[in-house]
């Protein structure tokens, strides 16, 4: 958009250059007639400083806005007495027939047109002694045309500098709304993330330090475990809170840890009493996008604290398959279980849930499908494709 504008100056630019070159040709070659024919008749000194006079006007043609007015009206007036007095530059209308309808409003330079054209037929009238028809006709005829194209190209550049602002326009609203959306996607993100890290952390915080209240008294050795478990979450959540201020990957594998060790690490911090929590690992995992890892130790962290919350599970079972075209993810409860089809997700009165782990899967690709009825248990399963090697 911007080339277009600079190639439409670019081209006004070089119109511009055309007809002043054209005006001092035609200046001069008038002059210079003139002086062959006339030079010992009495009006020549005059003829020759209005020459000059008007040179030097239509060099000021860069003037400022407020002045232009004044400039062109100066300019016609001393191109009108010089005519008068020799009809040979009459030729130096066509310059300033452009000019003036450069400069002055559609309706003022018609008008200005015609009165020049009449000067014109008019000086060669003069010249040719007789009424010559190609005279009196050739000329109006020619400013006619001249006219007609002038006016049609300054109406189609404007329509073209409407368009060219419309789609300038149209393009900052569409950046505007492409920075709204992605402000909106990433708290999106943020907030899953905060859903899956902190927010599980706290609750599991909450939990245990219950739990140590209600044995305080009878079982403090319990107690004090509760406590030392509640106090390893809230220091891996303090890991994970810096973890976001520094670039929000997980602390698993930010420490340099693969994605199969923060599994299994994560099903080792999750496993308790009343829940057992197993890793499995079916085939060799190769490289994979930080993305794809980081978003699958995320899926499992939300479903685990699914199935803790709500699942009444008493063992659960992390499996990473790796195929050759996709990695899944299998996460599997012997709890209570659901209606897929109507599900009651707990959770959801949160905002998140099995809703935020169905968005990290779409925005890789993949496809998020949860099998469960109720007192069967559930298995949730994500699937992401895996660029070729």
């Amino acid at each position: 958009m911007e080339r277009l504008l600079g190639d439409q100056r670019e081209d006004t630019r070089l119109l511009v250059v055309i007809v002043h070159s054209a005006f001092y040709v035609l200046l001069a070659a008038s002059l210079i007639r003139w002086l062959i024919r006339h030079a010992d008749t009495r009006s020549t000194p005059m003829i020759v400083v209005l020459a000059v006079v008007l040179a030097v006007l239509y060099a000021m043609s860069e003037l400022r806005q407020s002045h232009r007015l004044e400039w062109f009206a100066l300019l016609v007036l001393t191109w009108s007495v010089l005519v008068v007095l020799a009809p040979s530059f009459a030729w130096c209308a066509v310059p300033l027939v452009y000019t003036g309808l450069r400069i002055l409003s559609e309706r003022v330079a018609v008008t200005l047109v015609v009165v020049l054209t009449a000067l014109v037929v008019s000086s060669q009238v003069r010249i040719a002694g007789w009424l010559d028809p190609n005279l009196i006709l050739a000329p109006p005829a020619v400013a006619a045309v001249t006219t007609a194209l002038f006016v049609g190209m300054r109406r189609q550049a404007e329509r073209q500098a409407a368009l060219i602002d419309d789609l300038v326009r149209t393009r900052e609203e569409l950046a505007a709304t492409e920075r709204r959306e992605g402000t909106l996607a990433e708290r999106q993100r943020l907030a899953m993330e905060i859903h899956d890290t902190l927010a599980q952390g706290l609750s599991s915080q909450r939990m245990l330090l219950q739990a140590a209240d209600l044995v305080w008294d009878t079982d403090p050795e319990l107690a004090r475990t509760h406590l030392r478990s509640a106090a390893e979450i809230a220091e891996r959540d303090l890991t994970e809170a810096r973890r976001f201020v520094h670039d929000l990957a997980p602390a698993d594998l930010a420490a340099g840890g693969s994605l199969p060790a923060a599994l299994a690490a994560l099903a080792a911090r999750e496993s308790a009493d009343t829940l057992t929590v197993r890793c499995h690992i079916e085939g060799t995992p190769g490289p994979l996008p930080q993305r794809v890892e980081a978003t699958l130790l995320r899926i499992a962290q939300g479903a685990l604290a699914n199935v803790r919350e709500h699942a009444a599970a008493t063992t659960a079972t992390i499996t990473l398959t790796s195929l050759d075209d996709q990695i899944v993810l299998d996460v599997a409860d012997d709890g209570r279980g659901f209606d897929p089809a109507h599900p009651t997700d707990h959770a959801d009165h949160r905002g998140h849930g099995l809703p935020a782990i169905r968005a990290r899967v779409s925005q890789l690709g993949g496809i998020c499908t949860i099998e469960s009825a109720p007192g069967d248990g559930t298995v949730l399963s994500a699937a992401i494709p895996l660029a070729p090697s």
